[in-house]
């Protein structure tokens, strides 16, 4: 199986100022190649750290793939690294890529300086990708087994996101010509409501009697709960989809409840797919979430099918003129409370007419606790036409953390009323 080591260059990288969503795509795109990727780099802007970090990519992967410093600025730099790194002796003009650069220029009513010229040129040891997106060629250079003991090939990308993924395509074709591809086959299945370590022990006989060429990767997230994938990597596609749908099979029993979802997936995404089916409606009460739950279910496309909308009822006052919860319950039992949160999820509901509802009150942080009511503690109210149900629930955190594991554990307790009541 070949591998291969993903590289970024760029001080706005290392420094935290800008935030790489390059390497996740490219080794996504990788994957689906069969090419397993072995390392992810980051690289400052420094011309003899770029040339030794890249050599030592090279001497252990068959493909190195790197993004950034290719603008027309005096700070990308990646260009003459990677020409000393080929041997260049002299640099060449594109006419290809040189053709877009006045093409993009002209579009934008830029004038064709020559510094914007120059990223047209290139080191006289690469091949030329043209990069139809943006000014910066995609340079390929090939080294033979003599230099690092094997086949190898460099990709360089620009950094522009828009740019790198749009190369993704042709970079694959020009993979596929090279180098022979194996399949390497993914599984996800995603759980909810069981924390990793509990849910490795849980699982643990299952997981000790996989085979040796199958692995499983627990991958949490305060929002998804965990994800569990099992990869096969190499093989026949079919035979390996086959083993790992029998080993599914096994591990679904021992999961029960916890299981939302056998594809990579939210809990939105899932309860979003059950409402439309049945041509139901859901809305929201936000307290503590602060309108968390509304962004959840809005950032699925086609939400508005089933989605009708929520009420951010932070004050007290918002409680009980708008959605009606009456004051004594606020007065005798407080706003974090089984009685407060039903009376929300009773109002949103009775509002707005969707067929069920959730809320949520609760103590973010990091004041505001008590010894009855910490900080993380939080009350979920589920309603619809079969009745009304709460839930406390307590988690340890900081304020963002505490309002994600609200709004994730509210969607988690409407999953599991729809499931029941809609019989899916």
């Amino acid at each position: 199986m070949k591998q291969a080591s993903i590289c970024t260059i760029g001080d706005e990288i290392l420094i935290g100022q800008v935030v790489d969503t390059n390497s996740s795509h490219i080794s996504q795109a990788l994957n689906s190649l069969g090419i397993k990727v072995s390392r992810m780099v980051s690289i400052g802007d420094d011309h003899d750290t770029i040339v030794s970090s890249l050599e030592n990519e090279l001497r252990s992967n068959d493909i190195v793939i790197v993004t950034g410093g290719l603008g027309p600025t005096k700070d990308d730099i990646t260009k003459k690294a990677l020409a000393e790194l080929s041997g260049a002796t002299s640099y060449r003009t594109d006419d290809r890529q040189l053709e877009i650069v006045r093409r993009i220029l002209s579009a934008r009513g830029i004038e064709a300086l020559d510094i914007n010229l120059a990223q047209a040129s290139v080191p006289d040891t690469c091949e030329v990708i043209p990069n139809k997106l943006g000014t910066a060629p995609v340079m390929a250079f090939r080294f033979d087994e003599g230099r690092f003991g094997h086949l190898a090939t460099l990709y360089s990308l620009p950094g522009v996101p828009f740019e790198a993924i749009g190369a993704l395509p042709d970079i694959l074709s020009d993979i596929k010509e090279h180098y022979p591809v194996s399949d390497i086959y993914h599984r996800t299945v995603m759980t909810f409501g069981i924390p990793e370590s509990v849910l490795a022990k849980q699982i643990e006989d299952w997981e000790d009697s996989l085979p040796e060429d199958m692995h499983l990767a627990y991958l949490p997230d305060p929002i998804k709960g965990v994800r569990l994938r099992l990869s096969i990597y190499g093989g026949l596609r079919e035979e390996e989809e086959a083993r790992i749908e029998a080993e599914l099979a096994r591990l679904k029993p021992l999961l029960s409840d916890a299981l939302y979802s056998e594809q990579d997936d939210t809990l939105q995404e899932c309860i979003g797919r059950m409402l439309a089916k049945a041509g139901k409606t859901v809305s929201a009460a936000e307290s503590c979430t602060g309108g968390t739950i509304s962004a959840l279910f809005t950032e699925v496309p086609g939400s508005s099918e089933y989605y009708l909308g929520s009420v951010t009822s932070y004050a007290n006052s918002v409680k009980t003129g708008v959605l009606g919860v009456e004051p004594e319950i606020i007065e005798r039992h407080g706003a974090v409370s089984s009685e407060c949160v039903a009376r929300m999820a009773e109002g949103v509901r009775r509002l707005t007419g969707s067929d069920f509802s959730v809320a949520t009150s609760g103590i973010a942080g990091p004041g505001g606790g008590s010894d009855t009511k910490p900080v993380g503690l939080v009350w979920i109210g589920v309603s619809s036409s079969e009745g009304t149900e709460t839930i406390c629930k307590t988690f340890r955190g900081d304020r963002k953390r505490n309002i994600e594991r609200f709004a994730a554990s509210a969607l988690d307790t409407l999953r599991k009323k729809i499931k029941k009541e809609l019989n899916c």
